[in-house]
Order: C-alpha cells, then sequence, then structure tokens
C-alpha cells in the first residue's frame, strides 16, 4: 500500500482547532439526493442516463491515463432535479454555508466563488463565497511547486504572467461538465458528533468563477472524495482516523429525509460484511473485487475477465453515477434473466432514454417474486440490493432494469441507485469497505 503510505505522509499540513477535544468523535455531513426518477415528462430520466454515460466515458479515459470524527448532513436532491446527493458545509472566515454535489469520484473541493473581480456577484438559487472578504483565503500561487507539479492532475493550467498570478484550473469531470478558477487553500468549519465544530485548516480548495453542466443543478460546487493526495477525503481522513462512511437515503426522498456523511468511526452491526477496497488497482477511484453475480440461487455465467483490471474490467462504487454500468458480457446475462421474471408485462421504449429493458407495470406489479440479484465479493462477501434499486420507477406506471451496458472491455460502476438504503464504510488505512442494509435514518 505504498500510495496509501505516501498519501498520509503527505497530508501533514492539515491542522484542526476545536472549541473542545476531538477525541472519541467523528466529523459528520447531512446529505441529500439531487433527483426523482418520477419526472412528469422522460426528458429527465434522459438527462440523468446522458450524464451517467458521459460520466462512465471519462472515467474509462481517465483510468487509461493513469495506469472521533465529523458528520454532514446528507439528503437526497429529489427537490432540486438532478441525480446526485448534496452536504452543506461551511467555507472561510466567518464561515458561509454552500450546498455541495458529494462526489467519489471526483478529486477537487470546489465552490461558487468570485475573486479579482472574476466570478459572478450574483447568482440564482445559488451561493456565491467572496474570497477576499475570508480572513483565511490564501492563493496557490502559479509559480509554486504545488501548482507546476503538484496539481497537474487536477487541471492546473501553465498559464503564468506574473508571479503574483494565482494557480488556475480547467477541471473536467466524467459526465463532461466542467469547472474554470483558482486554486487556494482555505478553512472548513465541520460539525462534531459530540456536538461542538471542529475547523480543518489548509485545505485545498478551488474558487470556479465559471462552471457548466447539468451535474451541478441545485448546487454551489463539489465536495472531491476521491482518494487523491489534495482531496478532501485525505485531509478529513488524516484527523478523524483514516474511514470515511455514508448512508444513502432513497434517491426519490424529499430534502427534509437525510443522512450523513461521517468521517471517522462508526458502530458496525452483526449483518456489517467486509471485502478489500484495492487503492491501487484504479486509482482515484473506490474499485472493490466483484467475482460474481447471481440470480436467486443461480450463478450467472460471466466471463473472469469482466471483473478483472488486467483484462480492461474491474469494478468502482461511484457516488457521482446514478446507474449500474456493466460491462456487455455481465450486462446480458443480468437483464436476460431478470426479463423472465417480468414475463406479462407489456415492454415500453421510453423516447429518449437509452434503457433497453422498460414495462408497462400499470396492470399491477409485486416485486417481491423477483429475485434476489447479489454481487459476489473476493473473500465471500455478498452484496444484497434491495429489489427497488434494480427495477427502477422511471415515470407513472413504468419500471425500468437499472442497469446500462458499458461495452466491452468496460470498467463497471455500482452506481448510487443500486446503494441506497445500504452503510458503507470505506476504511482507508486498512483497505476495506464494509457495508450492512440501513434504514438511514
Amino acid at each position: 500500500m505504498e500510495r496509501t503510505r505516501t498519501l498520509l505522509c503527505l497530508i501533514t499540513m492539515l491542522l484542526i482547532a476545536a472549541a473542545d477535544s476531538t477525541e472519541d468523535t467523528v466529523m459528520r455531513l447531512q446529505m441529500s439526493h439531487r433527483d426523482t426518477l418520477f419526472p412528469t415528462s422522460f426528458h429527465r430520466i434522459e438527462n440523468i442516463i446522458s450524464e451517467d454515460q458521459k460520466r462512465h466515458s471519462l472515467i474509462s479515459h481517465k483510468r487509461k491515463a493513469k495506469a472521533g470524527g465529523a458528520k454532514l448532513a446528507l439528503r437526497s436532491g429529489s427537490d432540486y432535479g438532478a441525480a446526485q446527493y448534496f452536504a452543506d458545509v461551511r467555507v472561510g472566515t466567518p464561515a458561509k454555508r454552500f450546498r455541495v454535489v458529494v462526489d467519489t469520484g471526483s478529486e477537487l473541493t470546489w465552490v461558487n466563488c468570485r475573486f479579482r473581480g472574476k466570478g459572478q456577484g450574483k447568482v440564482e438559487k445559488r451561493r456565491v463565497f467572496r474570497a477576499e472578504e475570508s480572513s483565511s483565503f490564501r492563493q496557490v500561487g502559479c509559480l509554486t511547486q504545488t501548482c507546476k507539479v503538484d496539481l497537474m492532475n487536477l487541471f492546473s493550467l501553465s498559464s503564468c504572467p506574473t508571479p503574483s498570478t494565482p494557480c488556475s484550473y480547467d477541471y473536467r469531470y466524467a459526465d463532461g461538465s466542467a469547472a474554470q478558477g483558482v486554486f487556494a487553500k482555505e478553512k472548513f468549519t465541520v460539525g462534531l458528533t459530540n456536538g461542538r465544530v471542529a475547523r480543518l485548516h489548509g485545505l485545498l480548495i478551488g474558487c470556479s468563477s465559471s462552471f457548466n453542466g447539468d451535474s451541478f443543478q441545485g448546487a454551489d460546487g463539489v465536495l472531491g472524495l476521491a482518494l487523491s493526495d489534495y482531496s478532501f477525503t485525505s485531509k478529513a481522513t488524516n484527523v478523524f482516523g483514516g474511514k470515511f462512511s455514508y448512508c444513502l437515503v432513497d434517491h426519490r426522498s424529499h430534502k427534509n429525509v437525510s443522512s450523513y456523511l461521517i468521517f471517522g468511526s462508526t458502530t458496525k452491526t452483526t449483518s456489517t460484511r467486509t471485502t478489500p477496497l484495492d487503492l491501487n488497482l484504479i486509482p482515484p477511484f473506490y474499485a472493490v473485487n466483484i467475482i460474481g453475480i447471481s440470480l436467486g440461487d443461480d450463478m450467472l455465467d460471466i466471463p473472469t475477465q469482466v471483473w478483472d483490471t488486467t483484462s480492461g474490467g474491474g469494478t468502482i462504487l461511484d457516488s457521482g453515477t446514478s446507474l449500474t454500468f456493466l460491462a456487455e458480457a455481465a450486462y446480458k446475462p443480468v437483464v436476460s434473466g431478470l426479463e423472465r421474471y417480468l414475463v406479462g408485462m407489456k415492454r415500453v421504449k421510453l423516447e429518449g432514454v437509452p434503457i433497453e429493458y422498460c414495462f408497462d407495470v400499470t396492470s399491477g406489479f409485486n416485486e417481491s417474486k423477483l429475485p434476489q440479484l447479489m454481487f459476489h465479493f473476493k473473500g465471500g462477501a455478498r452484496f444484497e440490493p434491495h429489489r427497488r434499486s434494480y427495477v427502477i420507477d422511471a415515470a407513472d406506471g413504468v419500471r425500468c432494469l437499472g442497469f446500462v451496458s458499458a461495452g466491452t472491455p468496460a470498467t463497471n460502476v455500482v452506481g448510487n441507485i443500486m446503494q441506497q438504503n445500504y452503510f458503507w464504510e470505506f476504511d482507508i488505512v486498512a483497505s476495506t469497505l464494509s457495508f450492512a442494509p440501513s434504514t438511514c435514518l
């Protein structure tokens, strides 16, 4: 685990000043989901799938290019009209609140920002971070080693007309979205499970003067949880014990329903299962060793190359992708196997929606008759998603199999709908992933 050791050595810059000791506490953020699959028209799910496909394409491209604690509220974003989860963070001095997309596939944390006259002073339904009004804002210079070398993987730009020019970036996301701005170091104020607050100093942040893409609908920025030297994860886990966890509420939930993103140890239940988490297979993503998929008692016939990273396969968990992407050789057995249990349901085609298997269920639908889908991990752990997580509501009276073919070869992606109503703990130090069914409340 040389990468992990290097990571833990590089994050000594992070200091914490708290109103009380942070021992035996964890950081906690509330989370919310951004979208619902109950649209009044089909265009919303069409947009979601389009974003997912673009994201998967860039995940594949990025892969080829590289060979006590705190608690944040986590909510479903169904009231904001897009397909991800939100948390509120407080940035700067004095601390200002921002609603950010929680993204395990992103390395950069950034907020909508105005600095040196760049950036919008006012944006409808979005907060603006005015960098020059924060006494803790420290720009990263364009001539620094940090800019010229360390931040190259975060799309830092080479432009440096004067020594006082800040290090700028043009950050590209897996779904085709983008954000432009300058790098800085800032202070985050986070809530602790003991009811107090902690201040995390010197976190790398993007001051984004412009951004575009459907991914940011309803959001003021992004909380980067991918594993890299400068992500929020690397800083927070160094302070709060090398672990973070979340539980995603149902994607259809109202914004008043929330769960938590937690940095630090949590209490496991007797139903918790653990599998290796390989942090070096497909960096900066969280790769898991799936070895097979079953439906009911039947193990599906899927070639082992689908799960083999050396053959272009492998699997990641991603909170920023909604549906689950499977390589063609896994996709076909899964959807054809499920289709056999939907005999009698009229198959329909949703205009503009590239999901192959959708069914009219207005005459009645009993999901309990569906077989249990199960992902089998190396080491014996098994993940049994809820049936509503793989036969999803796409429109009134229409259900679809929540899978998309990723082609061949391809990185398999377990999306956030498949993960919902499960507790997930990522142990960076031990390189393990633990999970268990949960109401997330």
